[in-house]
């Protein structure tokens, strides 16, 4: 099944990379523009929403119940079926290391309970929706995530800063797999559940794992050092971000991975990016390409294996 696709957000992180992958795959892709006509109109007659809008943590709370709300309306009445790139915020800091559907929804903490009440309104509704849940991003390009505004900033100087302890495993998503794996899922839409929940594997794997991983890309020594928090908390009382920064600061400390079981049950035929080679892609601005050694991932590091 192909069809025609409309992306939200299509010059943000999933919503690129989600409009590079259908188009790829024969869809009609069409790129919402806000300043171009109203976004009833450009639902109407699409088969897949991708949904990439993503406002920054501040404004969560007072953008996502009503972007909500003007999306499953309209996802009712065009019968439209919605991606959203979901996460694990809303399982909270208490939630086992394996997240997986059944997984309760139990955050306590604002930005959890932010996503684990709009998934809850979807759920509710009579609209057609998928989310597909990924870890932290890795992407193809610097784009002020996690791994190139923090953990690699100082790569090119021999460093990896990072912010928890470094033998934790920490679960991450590689943008094109998991947009590659939104089309796969969109071309079985009609078999899908009217809700489904769909963890993405990707990769799951510790600071020291990432650390062996660089050192065989850049063929160099790196430095695996932890990042101090005390400037985020010190600023934080006059910096909303730096406040959600340190509520979400558990992730780097909880071991979790996500369940592959639904996904490879699926999707049994999908291969995912080595790790390897999907870092370097992730550092290609900052490594030598003539130096590079990438290659298939370590064995120790996991893959989604249920």
């Amino acid at each position: 099944m192909t069809g025609n696709v409309l992306i939200l957000g299509a010059t943000g992180r999933f919503g690129r990379h989600a409009a590079t992958a259908f188009e790829a795959a024969g869809w009609k892709v069409t790129r919402y523009n806000r300043a171009e006509g109203s976004l009833w109109d450009a639902c109407w007659g699409v088969d897949i929403i991708v949904n990439g809008w993503n406002p920054p943590y501040p404004r969560w709370q007072a953008e996502l119940p009503g972007q909500t709300a003007r999306l499953i309306e309209i996802a009712e009445a065009s019968g439209a079926r919605v991606i959203l790139p979901g996460n694990v915020y809303p399982f909270g800091a208490r939630s086992p290391a394996r997240l997986a559907p059944e997984t309760p929804h139990e955050a306590t903490n604002p930005l959890g309970r932010a996503r684990a009440e709009i998934e809850a309104v979807w759920a509710a509704s009579n609209a057609r929706v998928l989310i597909l849940r990924g870890g932290d991003f890795l992407d193809t390009e610097a784009s002020g995530n996690w791994f190139d505004k923090i953990l690699t900033a100082k790569l090119a100087s021999g460093r990896l800063t990072y912010p928890g302890p470094t033998d934790i495993p920490h679960s991450w998503a590689y943008l094109p797999d998991m947009a590659r794996a939104a089309v796969a899922l969109a071309e079985m839409s009609d078999a899908l559940p009217r809700f489904a929940d769909i963890p993405f594997p990707g990769y799951t794997f510790s600071g020291e794992e990432l650390q062996a991983a660089l050192e065989r890309i850049t063929g160099r020594a790196i430095k695996l050092a932890r990042m101090s928090w005390l400037p985020v908390r010190f600023a934080a009382p006059f910096w909303s971000t730096g406040r959600h920064l340190l509520e979400m600061s558990y992730l780097w400390r909880k071991p979790h991975t996500l369940d592959s079981a639904a996904f490879r049950a699926l999707l049994p035929e999908f291969r995912d990016t080595p790790l390897d080679v999907a870092l370097a892609s992730a550092l290609h601005h900052q490594i030598d390409p003539d130096k590079t050694m990438a290659r298939s991932g370590p064995r120790s590091v996991e893959r989604g294996v249920a």
